[in-house]
């Protein structure tokens, strides 16, 4: 459901994510979130999400578990929300100011909140939390 929905939305008008011949998502740890981080963008320390132009999207579940628990919601909806983030980033959406991540943030949320309810709650409640 999320990447159709994100595929609609382009933040330079490129559509770069049509285009992609697949999407890797991979979740790890805050260790290797870490490493990544310093390795491809030279940042110390841990993120939520990072995303490859190649189309492959790198998010921490123990970041995603930790913004869960702050935010009152499942994990599954916090990788959810990574995921979506890392679509529209492929999509040509950035975050580097804060216009262009209030932006982003506001398809971003509507997107996700889309996302969301088409996943019965049941199906969601009580993972990882």
């Amino acid at each position: 459901m999320a990447l159709p929905e994100c595929a609609q939305e382009s933040g330079d008008g490129e559509f770069r994510l049509r285009e992609l011949p697949s999407i890797e998502v991979t979740v790890v740890t805050d260790a290797v979130i870490a490493r990544v981080h310093r390795q491809f963008m030279n940042v110390p320390g841990a993120t939520d999400v990072i995303t490859f132009d190649h189309g492959e999207i790198v998010v921490s579940a123990e970041t995603a578990r930790t913004y869960a628990l702050e935010h009152g919601h499942d994990v599954f909806d916090e990788l959810a929300l990574y995921v979506v983030h890392g679509l529209l980033h492929l999509n040509g959406y950035d975050d580097r100011d804060a216009r262009s991540r209030a932006r982003m943030h506001r398809v971003q949320d509507r997107i996700w909140k889309r996302v969301l309810a088409t996943v019965p709650a049941s199906s969601r409640a009580g993972r990882g939390r």
